[in-house]
């Protein structure tokens, strides 16, 4: 048996968050998601909030609550530091998931003379980095890793003794992928109801019968409960690590100028594997810096649900890179890259990823329906021929960035290219557009009349309010609507310290027929993107001799 160290940081996601939006540590904070909360802090849980409780639910339980946006690049991007303070005690670490290393601990034991002390060694090392973690020790993956999570140290041979009570859902805690969590929580749900209810009951069935019924997975499940390694010593010669290496000329001096680099070495490597019919379980990544080396190992799980494609390699690389250069740029006393524009301060001049632990895939059955039905591979082809066809920008993905008003909020990126918003949508934006957000946002301004009740235009004077209520909006294009209801106005004045600043007064209101919009007033100097004062003409302008015509309201966003 391989003896299995494992540092460990109790809720990673909730305090990656906290840390990155300024949360402080006494404040109750969540990471939410679409199925609801996934970590939550420990002042969270002293108020009653639970993993999976949906928002409401744990809002209720806890009314201060901070809910934060799950983000696996953040997470991983957040880790860094954690691994390499964990370095500083065992040279080579691997990287399981954001929040849990794995170590080898036989050499490391000797050299610090017993496993407990190695343990508090790394404890104290974390900890020294401004983390809270825990560590334990035992033979195999997951007696380790509940060791960790015990902060305790099994001892040579008792693995099994110790895994044996524990119930079988503890298997989620070895899973080091979101896919093999999903597969694992539906096969302990069935073990469950079969009668199989602890570690020890699934280590006690035949392993012929484990491997006939439930598979690769079955046989995974079964050696993690024996407290095996998860990958025994091979009888052959094992198949050789696969590389891919690219040096970067001109270096890479910005994140997304690294990561298309990334993005053709993991296809490359993905090609190597495929049509070799092979599946890795660690995949090790190097960049060589004009100032140094570094190098880190992620797991990958792969053998367990067969298929790392190159969408998944391309996402660790990312990661790990955006990790390595903003650590590097606080290191240097300068904002992280991507931020504020400012070139990485160690330019990347050299790329490798090499698949290890390599092994033949295991048989892998598609579904009938849904994503193993390849259809989302056959739609990203098609978007990628449309991308070679007509160019990169031909096809956009929108994302939420920060902004105040609906057109701002929207980040365009082209189809595959992983960039970061230009404005951080989670700090705070006042006069920004409360909730909910509008259904529609119209491609260009339409600009429209408001009237009031007997028939004038509505217009902002020079204090910055309506004379008279409106009661009617005019659309060129639409009949005419009554209002039933109105709200503002409210002033948006953006960057008037510049020469491209706005200046606009919203009004929200509401038309008789259900809907909603959102109009902006821009005044006799419309500022919009085609105005050029009083008397541009513009196709933009709201102006009161615009081309528009139509006085100095322009619709900025519908509500359904």
């Amino acid at each position: 048996m391989t003896r299995t160290a494992v540092l460990w940081v109790p809720d990673w996601p909730v305090v990656a968050a906290m840390g990155v939006a300024g949360v402080d540590a006494h404040v109750p904070a969540a990471v939410l998601t679409s199925q609801g909360v996934v970590a939550a802090s420990a002042v969270a849980r002293a108020g009653g909030v639970r993993r999976g409780m949906r928002r409401r639910a744990a809002q209720e339980q806890c009314p201060g609550l901070v809910l934060l946006a799950a983000d696996d690049a953040r997470d991983a991007r957040e880790f860094e530091p954690v691994a390499v303070a964990a370095e500083t005690v065992v040279a080579g670490v691997e990287v399981a998931r954001p929040g849990l290393l794995l170590l080898p601990a036989d050499g490391a034991a000797r050299y610090h003379g017993t496993e407990g002390e190695l343990v508090r060694a790394l404890v104290e090392a974390v900890a020294a980095a401004g983390f809270e973690g825990q560590a334990g020790l035992a033979d195999g993956l997951l007696a380790a890793v509940l060791a960790a999570r015990a902060d305790a140290v099994v001892p040579p041979g008792r693995s099994a003794d110790f895994l044996a009570p524990r119930p079988v859902v503890d298997l989620l805690h070895a899973a080091c992928d979101p896919g093999v969590m999903a597969a694992v929580r539906a096969a302990v749900d069935l073990w469950w109801r079969l009668g199989v209810r602890t570690l020890g009951d699934l280590a006690g069935l035949p392993p012929a019968s484990v491997s006939g019924r439930f598979g690769d997975l079955g046989v995974w499940a079964q050696r993690l409960a024996r407290g095996e390694d998860l990958r025994p010593p091979a009888r052959r010669r094992p198949e050789e690590d696969l590389a891919v290496a690219e040096d970067l000329d001109p270096p890479a001096l910005r994140v997304d100028v690294a990561t298309f680099a990334a993005r053709r070495l993991a296809e490359a490597l993905h090609d190597l594997l495929s049509r070799r019919g092979l599946a890795c379980g660690r995949l090790r990544i190097t960049a060589r810096t004009e100032e140094s080396e570094l190098e880190r190992v992620w797991r990958t799980d792969d053998a367990a649900t067969g298929g790392l494609s190159a969408a998944r390699i391309t996402d660790r690389v990312r990661w790990q890179l955006e990790g390595w250069l903003t650590s590097a740029s606080v290191r240097r006393g300068r904002s992280p890259v991507g931020r504020d524009g400012d070139a990485s301060p160690a330019p990347i001049v050299h790329l490798r990823l090499a698949a290890e632990e390599v092994v033949p895939a295991g048989t892998h059955q598609p579904s009938l329906w849904g994503a193993g039905a390849g259809g989302g591979l056959r739609a990203r082809r098609a978007l990628g021929r449309v991308q070679g066809l007509l160019g990169g920008d031909a096809v956009l993905t929108a994302a939420v960035q920060g902004g105040r008003d609906p057109r701002d909020r929207i980040h365009l990126t082209p189809f595959g290219e992983q960039a970061a918003p230009a404005r951080d949508a989670t700090l705070p934006w006042p006069g920004a557009l409360p909730a909910p957000a509008p259904a529609t946002v119209p491609g260009s301004r339409e600009h429209v009349r408001l009237l009031d009740a007997a028939g004038v235009d509505v217009v902002i004077d020079d204090r910055l309010s309506m004379p008279a209520p409106p009661a009617t909006l005019i659309h060129p294009s639409r009949p005419a609507a009554a209002l039933v209801g109105w709200a503002g106005p409210w002033v948006l004045d953006e960057r008037w310290w510049e020469p491209g600043g706005r200046r606009r007064v919203l009004v929200q209101v509401v038309l008789d027929d259900g809907r909603g919009a959102l109009l902006a007033f821009h005044g006799d100097d419309c500022g919009g993107d085609d105005c050029g004062g009083d008397d541009c003409g513009g196709d933009d302008c709201g102006g009161k001799d615009g081309g528009g015509g139509l006085g100095g309201w322009g619709v900025e966003a519908v509500y359904d």
